[in-house]
């Protein structure tokens, strides 16, 4: 009878490890496919703890954009970068720390600071003076960092759908990347996390955009095809680990930026609760532009390009 339990225990793990092995395959197929379709086009900047990968386009004022979590800078390069450098200004998205295809050491620097850290050390390096920042989300977090640990490389913020302060819960959309322990976070990534991101995709990005609807060639245009690798999936979660860590004494220090400071929300966002967020900034920068869209979601640079352009000439203007 041992011998039969045995067996059947020993098939069992078998067949599971079978099955990692060949999702582990699946993903790093996958990933191959991903990043051939979306390669890096950019400026690659070496820093302390990794380097960064940056695009540009068009001379004058420089506003740098720094994307949101498990994004990367093809959020911005979907229909902002034309629309700025148009418009006369010097247009950069940066792929922060780890995300899209900029590279980072080790788990440190996923914390908020130690990104803000390096891309200030890009912004020295190459010589991008006082730009207006514009954080989308989580990139409005690391745009506060540097407001407040490296104001005199900083001309002013524009943020965006951002993270002001850590919310209570999670949203639904990020449940998949809420791993603590970092082997756990690892061996996801390697093995469950893309076919899950595969099988889940639909509905997370229904969530990302609500009440929205996602563009059909977001994937793709907007970067989104980068996410569908273990990588992508490991520096999502560790980024998400990390704002419990960082974000209670960003929120805290808020009233210690002097420079101008804008926020752009829609109000029916379904990853951030707009009026928290609003309510974070305003308690500690009263004069704060705030600037609102009734039944928009978390995506303008994406959903509402042209009225965001406004935001972000209007504050590149205040912080002048």
């Amino acid at each position: 009878m041992l011998t039969i339990i045995l067996s059947v225990i020993g098939g069992i793990i078998g067949l599971v490890l079978v099955g990692l092995l060949v999702a582990w395959r699946f993903s790093h197929s996958v990933a191959a496919k991903a990043s051939a379709a979306i390669p890096p086009k950019g400026h690659f900047t070496e820093v302390e703890g990794g380097r960064l990968h940056w695009i540009e386009k068009g001379e004058g004022r420089p506003v740098v954009m720094i994307h949101g979590l498990a994004g990367n800078l093809h959020n911005f390069s979907y229909a902002m970068i034309d629309r700025l450098a148009e418009a006369g200004y010097r247009a950069i998205a940066v792929d922060r720390p780890g995300c899209g295809w900029s590279e980072r050491d080790s788990d440190e620097q996923a914390r908020i600071p130690e990104q803000a850290r390096m891309i200030a050390e890009m912004l020295a390096k190459e010589g991008i003076e006082k730009p207006l920042l514009v954080g989308h989300s989580l990139g409005g977090a690391v745009s506060l960092a540097l407001a407040l640990n490296h104001a005199d490389q900083v001309g002013g913020l524009a943020l965006v759908s951002a993270l002001i302060t850590a919310p209570e819960t999670p949203s639904e959309a990020f449940s998949g990347i809420n791993v603590a322990n970092p082997g756990m976070r690892r061996f996801i990534a390697e093995t469950l996390a893309v076919p899950m991101s595969i099988r889940n995709g639909a509905k997370t990005l229904a969530i990302i955009f609500g009440p929205d609807a996602a563009p059909e060639d977001f994937r793709f245009k907007g970067g989104g095809l980068l996410s569908l690798r273990p990588n992508a999936f490991y520096a999502a979660a560790t980024d998400m680990h990390a704002v419990g860590i960082d974000m209670g004494n960003i929120t805290a220090r808020l009233g210690e930026i002097d420079l101008p400071v804008g926020l752009f929300y829609g109000m029916d966002d379904r990853i951030l609760s707009a009026s928290e967020q609003i309510a974070a900034l305003t308690a500690a920068l009263p004069d704060a532009d705030v600037e609102t869209m009734d039944a928009r979601g978390h995506m303008p640079p994406v959903i509402e390009p042209e009225r965001l352009q406004g935001f972000i000439q209007r504050m590149a203007e205040a912080s002048r």
